[in-house]
This record gives structure tokens, sequence and C-alpha cells, in this order.
């Protein structure tokens, strides 16, 4: 997979320092609405097994939610990285199961229980109006939507993360966005 371009590697920095400039009070609201939209989403689109993430780096932090989502019957999933070059793995978790840190220093579950998520969240350092996703520039996420089945994917990001940028060829959009204020 290309590395970023120039651009995109300026872009991400701006975006991320803007990330991380939110402040706690505005961060905490946010992410309270962004877990509300994605609930109301998933009221309308159900699914069985939804792959979540692990907030680092100011991602959205949505574990409220995900303790909402699991009490409805939904099975949760966190991806771990296999190894550079390589989708994702989803192990099955649940708020509150154990969880161990990965070599990248991320929570990961600590059971082995593989999953098949049906949607999965996308956490983003930026998108566009056409929902590609500005990420960290591992490929993880795009090798992990170019499998088959492909996962439906719901970006998750502050709406200060609109931004303008080219998507490359390798990159796949994602089936919708939800910010704090939109959902595109």
């Amino acid at each position: 997979m290309p590395e970023s371009s120039p651009t995109k590697t300026i872009l991400r920095q701006e975006l991320l320092a803007d990330r991380q400039a939110i402040v706690p009070e505005v961060r905490r609201q946010s992410d309270r609405s962004i877990g509300e939209r994605l609930i109301a989403w998933l009221d309308s689109h159900p699914v069985a097994v939804l792959g979540v993430y692990w907030p680092i780096r100011g991602e959205p932090d949505l574990r409220d939610a995900y303790g909402i989502i699991a009490a409805r019957g939904v099975q949760l999933a966190l991806p771990v990285v296999v190894e550079k070059n390589t989708a994702l793995r989803f192990l099955r978790w649940t708020p509150g199961d154990s969880m161990r840190k990965d070599s990248y220093g991320v929570a990961i579950p600590a059971c082995e229980i593989d999953m098949t998520p049906q949607t999965v969240l996308v956490p983003c350092i930026g998108f566009n109006h056409m929902r590609y996703r500005l990420g960290y520039g591992g490929g993880f996420y795009d090798r992990t939507l170019a499998g088959i089945p492909r996962p439906a994917a719901i970006g998750i990001a502050y709406a200060s993360a609109l931004a303008t940028f080219s998507p490359d060829a390798h990159d796949i959009a994602l089936d919708a966005v939800i910010t704090e204020s939109a959902t595109y």
C-alpha cells in the first residue's frame, strides 16, 4: 500500500492537533452525542455483531454507548492488529471483560474468540464529503474493508474532522460517517 502523500501527512498532523485541542467538557458532550447518533443508526440498521474500537489518541470515546448497545443484545468485537500489511482480526468483547495490551500498547480483549462483524466502527482522523477516511496511514481498515464479505463501515469522527482531500486508489468509501452534529 503506498505511503501517504506529503499533503495528507500535513493534513493528518493538523487534524490530530485540532482533535487534541478539544476541551474536555466539549469532548464529553460530543462523545455522548456521537453515541446517541450511533444508537439511533443501529436502531434502523440492526446487526448481530458490531466491530467497535478502543479509543486512542483523542478518538471519540464511545464506551458508554458500547454498554448500552451490548445490553440490547448486540455482540461487540474489538480489532486486533495481527501483523503489518494484513486485515484486522476481531475478538469477542463485552464491556467489563478482561483486557491486555497489544504490541502497540492498545487495549485488546484477553479472550481469543474470533468474531466476524457485519458492521465496523472506523475511527477517523479526518473524512471528506464523499465519506472517504483519513486514518493513521497503516491501511489496516482499508485491508479489512477490502475483504469478503465486506462489513458495513461507519466512520466515527468529530465534526471538526471534515476536510478536503482526494482519496487514493486503495481507499474505500465508508457507508456513513457519524459526528456529534450530523450523519453523512
